[in-house]
């Protein structure tokens, strides 16, 4: 579990910062734009981010329960990977839509671990 459990403290964590810094860069017009939107969206991604966290944490503690957590915090991940892009896209930021398809392998990869863990008992 230590692949789930490092990935989902990974994710967590860069999904937390890399808006922390968007937010202090003066990156997120829509704060101006679109305030109750991105504030609504903000709070699913800061749901999710710390899901993965407390999952990660879980996982590498061995916590029994701790793969069930683990696949609802990757279902949450697995939709914000879906919807996110398209505003990048949208904007010709290439990279990044490119990092969420990256972000998505691995969803799929820790998402087939934890399903392994849970038939496994």
């Amino acid at each position: 579990m230590k692949f789930a459990g490092w990935t989902s403290l990974l994710i967590g964590v860069v999904m937390l910062s890399q808006w922390a810094f968007f937010i202090a860069a003066g990156q997120v017009p829509e704060l101006r734009t679109e305030p109750i939107r991105i504030v609504f969206h903000l709070a699913g991604e800061a749901a999710t981010a710390f899901a993965l966290i407390a999952s990660g944490i879980l996982l590498l503690r061995g916590v029994r329960w701790a793969p069930k957590l683990g696949l609802i915090a990757y279902g949450m991940l697995i939709y914000t990977v879906i919807v996110s892009p398209g505003y990048f896209a949208q904007r010709g930021q290439w990279p990044l839509v490119a990092m969420f398809g990256v972000v998505l392998l691995l969803a799929l990869a820790v998402i087939a671990q934890l399903v392994r863990e849970e038939r496994a008992g």
